[in-house]
């Protein structure tokens, strides 16, 4: 065993919204712990206005911020990328070579992009008309060419979950529909929407009032199709069947733009580690988070293996409760807080409406106001463009924990 060049009482893993929340409220709670952040980025991303970058909503500067200021006071920031990780000895191992000896230890890297998964698609993305908002700089390439589309095919992707903000791939497609209409090109166009899945959701009440939203835009829905392959040059691109009578038979269509969303997956430095699942995710209780075989280990975002929708929405849920349970351990007392699935979802249906989705385990719709949480509304776009970038910058990221209840409102949703 080499000699340790650093040891911390904590040390977090990944300093994206998961891993500067928890930090920070940490610190909050007890200035006095020896905490470090490992996060090889210089560059921190506010995501989940990309679809809005996309779109041309956002000012795509408006994204990004330096990771040196959002590392709370205090907190030491190791700038690699961790290569390996050793719980048994309570060790991790950095690019550089280093060995991190912690004693607590909160893992949130974020999940991967596998371009990779996709042929060609590397060789395309960006150019071509292929574009995608999963990346600040194919974000600002996806508005380009909504803006110079005029007519013809425009393909929007959705490959198998989970995949970071599940209704992300139809958002722009919504967005694209609507700046057609308005420009009067719609008709002229062919809106395709080709997924992975068999539902527009997976939680049945949002499904069918999306499935209205894509009817009233005229987009064509492709279900059970899987994006294989792309061909940029010839604008051609290729998806396999993967259920009903056709499965395992391949579509070629062609396209003039096409969003792509990429194929996720844990890390891969994640999955090769003692600590994920079969699935390659980190292996936590999805009530508590912490790890089920790890005492001293705990998960939160992307990364983690709890069943919930991977969204920012999440992550300001399951910070205070890897914050509380995390203390209580220090203490040596029972973990008491518990995370119940909760994420939120604003499903962008244009540019002056949005469905607001709510909801925890098991698909239960919990709604924060006592509205139908089914309803486009006005008032949600305005939260989205305006209000939810604050509460990310200004309160979750600052470590503050109050929140307004969402529960279960069951005479709020439509009769069947």
């Amino acid at each position: 065993m080499s000699e340790l060049a650093i040891k911390h009482n904590v040390i977090i893993v990944g300093g994206g919204a998961a891993g500067i929340a928890v930090a920070s409220s940490l610190v909050r709670k007890d200035p006095s712990l020896d905490i470090a952040i490992v996060e090889p980025s210089d560059k921190h991303y506010y995501q989940p206005a990309f679809t809005l970058v996309g779109g041309g909503a956002f000012n795509p500067e408006k994204t990004v911020r330096e990771e040196s200021k959002l590392i709370p006071e205090g907190v030491k920031w190791i700038q690699h990328a961790v290569t390996h990780f050793e719980p048994d000895i309570n060790q991790l191992k950095l690019s550089d070579g280093t060995s991190i000896e912690y004693k607590y230890l909160i893992v949130c890297p974020g999940l991967q992009l596998d371009w990779h998964k996709i042929d060609g698609l590397e060789d395309t993305i960006g150019k071509n008309g292929v574009c995608s908002n999963y990346l600040k700089q194919y974000a600002e390439y996806t508005w380009q060419c909504i803006k110079n589309f005029n007519e013809g095919r425009a393909i929007f992707t959705q490959p198998a979950m989970p995949i970071k903000c599940a209704g992300a791939p139809q958002k722009i497609m919504y967005l694209a529909s609507d700046y057609f209409r308005k420009n009067k090109i719609l008709e002229a166009s062919d809106v395709q929407f080709f997924l992975q899945g068999a539902a527009m959701f997976s939680v049945p009440t949002f499904a069918k009032p999306l499935e209205k939203v894509a009817a009233r835009y005229g987009i064509n829905v492709n279900f059970g199709h899987n994006l294989i392959s792309i061909d940029g040059n010839k604008k051609e691109a290729v998806f396999e069947v993967v259920d009903g009578n056709n499965a395992g038979n391949r579509v070629t269509t062609t396209f003039d733009m096409i969003h792509v969303t990429p194929p996720q997956s844990a890390p891969d430095f994640i999955k090769e580690s003692p600590l994920a699942d079969e699935a390659g995710w980190v292996d936590v209780d999805q009530h508590t988070l912490q790890h089920k075989r790890y005492e001293n280990i705990f998960s939160l975002g992307d990364a983690a293996s709890s069943p919930n929708s991977k969204t920012a929405a999440a992550v300001r849920l399951q910070s205070p409760v890897v914050v509380h349970n995390l203390l209580a351990l220090m203490k040596n007392k029972s973990s008491g807080k518990t995370y119940d699935g909760y994420s939120s979802c604003p499903l962008v249906t244009s540019y002056h409406s949005v469905i607001l989705a709510e909801f925890c385990y098991e698909g239960k719709v919990t709604p924060t106001l006592p509205l139908d949480p089914t309803k486009e509304r006005y008032s949600m776009w305005l939260m989205k463009l305006k209000f939810l970038p604050i509460l990310y910058w200004d309160w979750m990221l600052k470590g503050h924990e109050g929140d307004i209840k969402h529960k279960e409102r069951p005479h709020l949703l439509p009769k069947e």
